[in-house]
């Protein structure tokens, strides 16, 4: 065994089987904060260079980006994510997300995120890279794919890929 001794190796073998499970009490897990009403709402206020929700509702800007969405309640906290997640970015905890729907580490439900979804960098991708990246999520996504075809995750994959291929 290359001058090493079985003995040294069965050592090592105890020793990572004694401590693969040990949790170091030092190291705190990160739980991350989720934002508050106060924190999305002013988010969204100097997103849209507002001062109060009754200037949110009167600003043409805000009424023209929100145009065709779904009806927001902003009486609820929900309301004022999907907001901060559609104009704001991601929000914190919902990094690298898994699961359904989920590519890249982005919820296609929840973001609108083309170019992390695609794994693109919008800079120098090419027409051709936005096309090869397509291609690659359809053959995966595509509802005619019988393990893991999805119509409702083919549908946004293909208006992100309409949206960044209009912009290439």
């Amino acid at each position: 065994m290359h001058g090493v001794s079985a003995s040294v190796f069965e050592n090592f073998a105890h020793f990572v089987i004694d401590n693969y499970k040990k949790k170091d009490s030092t190291i705190k897990p990160s739980k991350v904060k989720p934002l508050t009403l106060a924190q999305l709402k002013a988010a969204i206020y100097q997103h849209f260079s507002v001062k109060n929700t009754t200037e949110l509702k009167k600003s043409g800007a805000f009424k023209m980006a929100t145009d065709g969405m779904d009806t927001l309640n902003l009486s609820l906290k929900e309301g004022w994510e999907t907001l901060y997640r559609k104009f704001v970015g991601i929000l914190p905890g919902e990094e690298n997300q898994q699961g359904y729907g989920c590519i890249n580490g982005i919820n296609i439900f929840n973001y609108f995120k083309p170019w992390q979804v695609f794994d693109l960098d919008p800079k120098n991708a090419t027409n051709k890279d936005i096309k090869d990246a397509y291609y690659k999520l359809s053959k995966i996504y595509h509802p005619d794919v019988p393990e893991t075809g999805d119509a409702a995750i083919f549908d946004c994959l293909t208006i992100m890929y309409k949206s960044i291929s209009a912009e290439a």
